[in-house]
């Protein structure tokens, strides 16, 4: 056994692949057999993301937003603001959050988090947190 894993993002299955949800979200944790980080590779074509839709927060896990490439639009509680290539965002657990793609190009993120064994336990949902 090695004491370093090395993948490619394509070796993490794509939890969006057939959900006609648009773009592509890689969970890279249980692909390199994380032990303390968790991270998550998003793609967002034009139009993705949560405008319209619903916000979520967290019970215990703070996120890192690391915009890689394009720009993309994100609404932390009350506030809108918008991010571009090298921007990094720190969110508390509480701060309900969403994410979209209102530009011509496409998004390229990294989400960084602690990692937890029952992710989907951390995480409730804020219906019309974002209206259109």
């Amino acid at each position: 056994m090695s004491n370093y894993t090395i993948i490619h993002y394509t070796d993490a299955d794509d939890v969006m692949a057939g959900s006609g949800y648009p773009g592509e979200m890689r969970m890279m944790t249980g692909a390199m057999g994380n032990e303390q980080v968790a991270i998550t590779w998003r793609h967002m074509p034009p139009g993705a993301g949560g405008k319209g839709s619903y916000g979520h927060y967290h019970h215990t896990q703070e996120e890192i937003l690391y915009v890689i490439s394009g720009r993309l639009q994100a609404k932390f509680d009350d506030d809108v603001v918008e991010l571009g290539p090298g921007n990094v965002v720190r969110i508390a657990p509480q701060c309900v959050r969403s994410v979209h793609n209102d530009g011509p190009e496409d998004v390229e993120i990294l989400l960084i988090s602690k990692r937890i064994d029952d992710y989907r336990a951390d995480v409730d949902t804020v219906p019309d947190f974002w209206p259109a």
